[in-house]
This record gives structure tokens, C-alpha cells and sequence, in this order.
């Protein structure tokens, strides 16, 4: 599925000119927060579906222990050098299976490419399969109701090299529960220019589903809004709020 995303892979140096590690901080300390404060002691493991480039894992990694898993070998190449003290591991969140559990599972970042419900129900499963009981899930999520068409510009300029994408979010009138993001990325080398278009469906699902499917995995979660975190980068009248769910695993 990652092999046709040059986001993730021929392109994934890119992400040391867009994302500053900063980037991450409040972002990351919010999910903190909401791990522990829906824990029943004290999660020290943390299983991170959908890892990407380790942007996140700075921050998580001062609080738990990390295994990270994802399914772009380019994004993966990166995280490990950025963070060799955390393991990670090739995998599909949909189907990868460790053989062990966690305190804590978290998919703060990924959870959209689940593009048809039964991607989404094989996500939460996997999930579910590596908690302890009464341990926590975080997700990180865009809901029909809130998601609207945006802009986005992200740039920067160094080693003679210029790289500036702008992102186009849209959603799909004849693709039920989907959006488009779409990814133009000009890139400049020592002043010569090269221009990839990246595009990806991504799953748009109504607040009810994902409440079911969280009750019907066996999880008790509550929904906190997170909003701001990418207005800097948003063009225009845009806004982006991103509905964080977290909560308990049930003991059975």
C-alpha cells in the first residue's frame, strides 16, 4: 500500500526541510496527558501504529518505553536514525501482530489511511490485541462533521536546497467517506527545479461510527477536541480540528 506514497519514501528527506522538531511539542504533551489521565496507574510501555518519521517519538520516548511500527520503509530509514534507542518495526496496522502487549497503544498520526470501514475495524483490532487489559488507546482522528476543504504551505531552505509542498485537503463528492490530500512538492537543487505531485485517499467517517467501533472493540473512550495545531501552516480562512479519542481497554 506505501509503495506508490513518494511522501513516505523517495521523498521522506524532505521532512527534515518541513517538520521542525519543535513542531511536535504541544501536540505530543496533549497526548501525554490524555495516556495518563485515562490510565489506571502508572503506562510505561507504548506501542506507536503509524510511527512515520519518529517526529512523535521524541517527545513520547522521555514517558515510555517506544516500539514504533510502520509501513513506508522510507519513514522508517529516518526514525531509526534519528532515534536508534527505540525499536521499529515494518508493519501494516491493519495486520501486524508482535506477539505482545503494551500499557498504551497510540495512532496519533495515521489512522486516515484507513480509507474503508473494515481497514478502520482491522486498525482498532490490532490495537485491541496489544493492550493489557485496562490499558489505554489514543487516536488521533478527522470526523465527517468537523473536516472541511483546506490549504496548507510548509517550506524551508537549506544546504542549497529549497523545499516547499503545498497540501490540498478535499473532499471526495462521489467517494463516499473519503478526502484527498494531495501533495505538490517543488523542490529546488542549487536553483534547478523539480516539481512531484504526491495523491492520497484517506477515510472521512461520521462521529457514530467511530463510536461504535470503539464500543464494539471492547474500548470506554472519550473525545477531546484539539484544535490550532496546524493554523501556521494553513492557507487562507482554513481550519483543522482533530478529534482525539482515548480510554480504557476493557478487562475481558
Amino acid at each position: 500500500m506505501a509503495d506508490g506514497w513518494i511522501a513516505y519514501n523517495d521523498l521522506a528527506w524532505t521532512e527534515d526541510w518541513l517538520a521542525d522538531p519543535s513542531d511536535y511539542e504541544k501536540e505530543v504533551q496533549f497526548y501525554v496527558d490524555l495516556i495518563r489521565r485515562a490510565a489506571a496507574g502508572s503506562p510505561r510501555t507504548l506501542l506507536h501504529l503509524g510511527s512515520g518519521a519518529g517526529g512523535h517519538d521524541r517527545i513520547f520516548k522521555r514517558h515510555f518505553t517506544v516500539t514504533g511500527v510502520d509501513i513506508s520503509p522510507g519513514m522508517l530509514k529516518k526514525a531509526r536514525l534519528a532515534h536508534p534507542d527505540v525499536e521499529y518495526l515494518e508493519g501494516d496496522m491493519r495486520t501486524v501482530r508482535l506477539g505482545r502487549k503494551f500499557d498504551a497503544v497510540a495512532i496519533p498520526d495515521s489512522i486516515d489511511y484507513m480509507a474503508m470501514e473494515d481497514d478502520l475495524r482491522q486498525a482498532v483490532q490490532t490495537a485491541a490485541l496489544h493492550l493489557k487489559p485496562g490499558g489505554v488507546l489514543l487516536v488521533a482522528a478527522k470526523t465527517k462533521e468537523t473536516f472541511q476543504n483546506n490549504n496548507f504551505a510548509y517550506t524551508g531552505d537549506r544546504d542549497g536546497v529549497h523545499v516547499t509542498a503545498l497540501e490540498n485537503n478535499y473532499i471526495h463528492p462521489f467517494r463516499p467517506n473519503t478526502y484527498e490530500a494531495v501533495i505538490v512538492y517543488l523542490i529546488r537543487k542549487q536553483g534547478e527545479l523539480e516539481i512531484h505531485t504526491d495523491r492520497h485517499v484517506l477515510g472521512l467517517f461520521p462521529l457514530a461510527f467511530w463510536e461504535q467501533l470503539f464500543r464494539d472493540a471492547g474500548f470506554d473512550m472519550q473525545k477531546t477536541m484539539l484544535d490550532g495545531i496546524y493554523d501556521k501552516f494553513l492557507l487562507g480562512e482554513g481550519e483543522y480540528p482533530i478529534t482525539v479519542f482515548s480510554g480504557r481497554k476493557g478487562s475481558q
